[in-house]
């Protein structure tokens, strides 16, 4: 990788970043540079340091379901070596394949089974990362209860690489069921597919996930109208209670396995496909309350998919202009908004976080503590830090 420093150690990383700091350079840190239409463009660095080099598993533990890896390993790797123990890490969505573990850590990725496992800040137990100054820190541990500095290597989560370099990560792991089905629900109106949802997440039945496509994506995917999707898993007793139960939300279609991967994967693709398809594609993400969340869904005219037991909408635009219109409509109703991806050519077109909310200030000043001199990442956190 050509005018990239690839440091193979946390030690090497370190060393990287307190010599640029030294010398005034700006940095780009990244990994596999997998998720560069995600948040805000870099600006133009005197340095850049990748953490690909960086890939060793560091320990493992399987019975005790952790393990401490470095940033630069594939996430697809680190799962394949827990999947052969029985053991996953749920995290997912866009990129996830080619991502590695700090990118998908740093970007907080998480997806449809967010409801279930929660995101990266419940399944990391610790970290170590290296600052500007030169230092190590030591955040976190190996055992699931030990919350000692945690909330440093919180901060990290979700930071896109603006306050320090992730050298390694601990995980908590989860078990991988024995069986994993979803049911897909067909709904002729909104109101009656977040019905079923709320009956769903509320009643007997422990979806993994409880998805919601409008009907301009589910044509897409080959379905009609409101599609809602609930994923299941456990043990085959489980299974057949679920399905049971959940056959009284309506008429169902049960995926086979097969239909099961292809569907998710789908979702999962939906975003670079999009971005390869359009030039000027963005995409929108509205956070709100479960109870907005299908107010939310019907806000956006193209296609729209809702995580709808976590209240996280995106929607999919060809233009910067429409994707400006649908966040004007969303902050008005005082939902979080902002532009989660955006090719090259929509960036300088939209202001990617127009109304980052009251917490904004003690972001900076965060940034300021780690970084004062603003050298690392500079515009990576949606063009405001």
């Amino acid at each position: 990788m050509s005018g990239v420093l690839q440091p193979t150690s946390a030690e090497e990383l370190s060393e990287a970043l307190a010599a640029a700091s030294a010398s005034r350079q700006s940095i780009e840190l990244f990994g596999g540079n997998s998720k560069r239409w995600m948040a805000g463009p870099i600006s133009a660095a005197g340095i850049r340091i990748s953490t690909e080099g960086m890939k060793r598993v560091l320990e493992y533990e399987p019975r005790d379901l952790t393990i401490s890896v470095e940033a630069g390993l594939p996430f697809a790797e680190l799962n394949a070596t827990v999947a052969r123990n029985g053991q996953m890490i749920p995290l997912e969505g866009p990129y996830c394949d080619e991502a590695t573990v700090g990118g998908v850590v740093a970007a907080n990725v998480s997806g449809e089974r967010r409801r279930l496992y929660g995101t990266a800040r419940d399944l990391v137990i610790g970290m170590k990362f290296a600052t500007l100054e030169g230092k190590m820190v030591q955040s976190g541990g190996m055992v699931v209860k030990n919350v000692a500095g945690l909330d440093m290597a919180k901060l990290m989560i979700g930071s896109f690489g603006t306050l320090a370099a992730i050298a390694s990560v601990n995980f908590k792991l989860t078990p991988r069921p024995a069986v994993a089905r979803t049911i897909l629900f067909s709904f002729d109106d909104v109101s009656s597919a977040f019905e079923a949802r709320n009956a769903a997440i509320r009643g007997v039945l422990n979806p993994v996930a409880a998805d919601i496509l409008n009907p301009v994506l589910s044509a897409q995917l080959g379905f009609k109208n409101f599609t809602l999707a609930l994923m299941f898993a456990g043990n085959d007793a489980v299974m057949e209670r679920s399905l049971r139960e959940a056959s009284a939300l309506g008429a169902e279609r049960q995926l086979t396995p097969e239909e099961d991967q292809r569907f998710w994967g789908t979702i999962h693709a939906l975003t670079p496909r999009f971005l390869e398809k359009f030039r000027e594609a963005s995409v929108v993400r509205i956070s709100t309350t479960l109870k907005d969340c299908a107010d939310a869904l019907t806000s956006l005219d193209g296609p729209a998919h809702a995580h709808a037991a976590s209240g996280v909408v995106r929607g999919w635009f060809t233009r910067p202009d429409a994707a400006k219109r649908a966040m004007a409509a969303a902050a008005k109703r005082g939902w979080k908004v902002l532009i989660e991806f955006a090719a090259e050519n929509a960036r300088p077109q939209i202001e990617l976080w127009p109304e980052p909310g009251g917490d904004f200030a003690i972001m900076k000043n965060i940034k300021r503590m780690f970084d004062p001199e603003n050298l690392l990442n500079r515009g990576r956190l949606y063009g405001q830090l």
